[in-house]
């Protein structure tokens, strides 16, 4: 059990999407301060057309953070209501109060502290990158660009960042060498994992994290990268980002890594197809890494 000075730990998560905020959902149950550090380069949907419109960061995994850790107001509960006509169609009623409130205040991070206000989270929710940024995979043949692009191509060897020199807030930075547990995943994994450790900076405080780095596995092989939980730590590695610790599901048939700590556990809802939060609080909570 993770015990910060006798009592709960302070627990930074990274990722995107639906992974992290499902993580988000877990550490609530356990942590003290939580901080999510989400990967802003998503160009697809409502976030590729506000990106397209009026520049900014990606919004729609800010978005998922804050229902996550949001207060359960009306607010919180309708950041993903969807207009469905006119020039708004299609667009998340949160991607749109996101992408203003950092359009008039030209301060990312400020932005998305008054969000948090508004939404009462329990946590902060912090950009991975100070600037908008999009992916650029290698394939080995050729480099694909864009999220969108990222998840449909075949063969990625390789993830980097446009620009590469692309920094993080100050405040992510603390966040991460502070925590007392650091979350990477679930997700998919080229999109989401590791595209929210692809920032040098982000990259150096990991390396100076005071607490373990534990990695969700995913229940199953992902489509974006079918390939097994040992590629996945591996190209971790080869992109400055080892954990400590893999959490699979214990009724997982995936072949675990060799040469980090793996812990399994009941992590899976009844059905397998999605972690439970709760199940994945408590597992989370028990975690451990060799530091």
């Amino acid at each position: 059990m993770i015990d910060r000075k006798g009592g709960p730990p302070k627990v930074c998560a990274l990722g995107g999407g639906h992974g992290l905020a499902t993580s988000l959902r877990a550490i609530r149950g356990y942590a003290e301060e939580i901080t999510a550090v989400v990967s802003i380069a998503d160009d697809g949907g409502s976030s590729g057309r506000i990106r397209s419109a009026i520049g900014g960061p990606a919004p729609g995994d800010l978005r998922r953070c804050f229902e996550a850790l949001g207060d359960g107001s009306m607010l919180t509960a309708e950041m993903g209501w969807r207009f469905n006509g006119g020039e708004l169609e299609g667009h998340a009623l949160g991607n749109l109060l996101i992408a203003g409130l950092i359009a008039a205040s030209d301060d990312l991070v400020s932005a998305l502290d008054e969000v948090c206000r508004l939404v009462g989270t329990v946590g902060r929710v912090l950009p991975a990158t100070s600037v908008p940024v999009d992916l650029v995979a290698d394939t080995g043949e050729w480099e694909v660009e864009g999220q969108v692009a990222v998840h449909r191509a075949s063969g990625v060897v390789g993830l980097r960042l446009d620009p590469s020199d692309a920094a993080a807030p100050p405040e992510t930075v603390t966040a991460i060498e502070l925590a007392d547990q650091v979350v990477l995943g679930p997700g998919s994994f080229f999109t989401s994992v590791l595209a929210a450790t692809l920032s040098d900076d982000v990259r150096v405080a990991l390396g100076r994290r005071a607490g373990p780095l534990v990695l969700v596995a995913n229940l199953t092989r992902d489509r974006e990268s079918p390939m097994d939980l040992a590629d996945h730590v591996h190209l971790l590695d080869q992109h400055g980002v080892l954990p400590d610790v893999v959490l699979m599901d214990d009724r997982s048939g995936r072949t675990p890594p060799t040469g980090v700590e793996v812990v399994r556990a009941s992590i899976a809802s009844r059905e397998g197809r999605v972690h439970d939060p709760v199940l994945l609080g408590l597992a989370l909570a028990s975690c451990h890494g060799n530091m």
